[in-house]
């Protein structure tokens, strides 16, 4: 899992609603857009610069600006400026290690919001903030780098889908949320898929790799736990207390993505006990493999102990000893060391011990 530079000692000793970014710049250049729309019809723009965007003239009653790697300051505060955010909103966007919360304003609700993907074989799970506003008549997202999050409500929109054309801000910004909440069954599903990997190798022949597998599985499903926990206080919060943005049609809408949210945490509470098992299993499959190659080792040196005391009986430095001047000696020693070695291995065969 990917842990990017936060560089919080920047921000060390500057004002509040300084203007600093914090985070991996994950886009080298900003990039805008706009859709206005209603039920009566829809615009989509798209801009190079933040003046562009805040100078359009909207021709329908609801604004959706979308904003990928707002990472200068200066470009910033020109949408901040434009759309009456507070300084400490601004800040906030630029620090891209904020923690999922919700902040109540006179004029609009600002929510952070995260969104995950793994990549790769090897359970890389990458993070990307979402900053979310909603406003009386527009919604503004800011994203780290473009991705297609969003890409199902800009097709809907664009289709004339009537409920998200007549609906709203409100109508909106529910789907917006409602798509990041589940986005996150995707990940859980592939964890899923990575841990029943997991155990088919620990129940064949598991090797150093798969212990390494088992603790970046657990890492996963900790960091998940950690930062799905404010965001159902967040949703939580959303529903009990944000009548003056949402109609109390759409608050049950966000109910229903509330109860989303516990589902996920619930799957990530048995994908942390599956993983902990998985541990507990390998460990025991490991030790149960050295338990069976100390037994095969002790059957064999039990086996040969009557042969190599024999050996040793008639390698003393003695003058008379029992077949010691006898031709065929040498062949009653051997004789007599194979059937005592085969009896020894007879008797554990009946018990079972080879």
């Amino acid at each position: 899992m990917r842990k990017p530079r936060k560089l919080r000692s920047r921000k060390a000793g500057l004002p509040p609603g300084t203007l600093v970014h914090i985070g991996e710049i994950k886009t080298p250049s900003a990039s805008y857009s706009l859709i206005d729309f209603d039920e009566h019809g829809l615009q989509e723009t798209r801009f190079a610069e933040p003046l562009a965007l805040t100078q359009h003239a909207c021709q329908h009653a609801t604004r959706w600006a979308n904003v990928y790697g707002a990472s200068s300051p200066t470009d910033l505060a020109t949408v901040g400026s434009a759309f009456g955010l507070h300084p400490l909103v601004q800040e906030d966007i630029l620090n891209n290690a904020q923690r999922q919360k919700l902040d109540a304003y006179e004029d609009y609700l600002y929510l952070v919001l995260h969104r995950y993907e793994i990549q790769g074989n090897a359970l890389d799970l990458v993070q990307d903030q979402i900053s979310l506003i909603i406003g009386r008549d527009y919604v503004l997202t800011f994203q780290e780098r473009p991705s297609q999050t969003f890409e199902p409500i800009r097709q809907r929109l664009r289709s004339g889908h009537h409920s998200l054309r007549k609906g709203g801000v409100d109508m909106l910004a529910y789907s917006l949320i409602d798509t990041v909440v589940d986005s996150y069954f995707g990940v859980i599903e592939q964890l899923n898929d990575y841990a029943e990997k997991l155990e088919d190798k620990i129940l064949g022949r598991p090797d150093p790799a798969t212990l390494e597998g088992i603790h970046q599985l657990k890492r996963c499903v900790s960091h998940l736990r950690r930062n799905l926990h404010p965001l159902r206080e967040v949703l939580g919060t959303l529903h009990r207390d944000a009548g003056d943005f949402f109609r109390a049609d759409i608050q049950l809408y966000i109910r229903d993505v509330y109860d989303h949210t516990v589902h996920i945490l619930e799957s990530l509470e048995d994908l942390r006990d599956l993983a902990t098992g998985l541990l507990d299993v390998y460990l025991s499959t490991i030790s149960h493999r050295v338990n069976l190659e100390v037994r095969t080792l002790t059957v064999v040196a039990t086996i040969f102990m009557p042969a190599t005391l024999i050996a040793g009986i008639f390698g003393m430095n003695f003058r008379e000893m029992p077949w010691l001047a006898d031709p065929g000696g040498f062949s009653y020693a051997l004789g007599c060391m194979g059937v005592i070695a085969t009896i020894m291995l007879l008797l554990f065969w009946r018990r079972r011990f080879v």
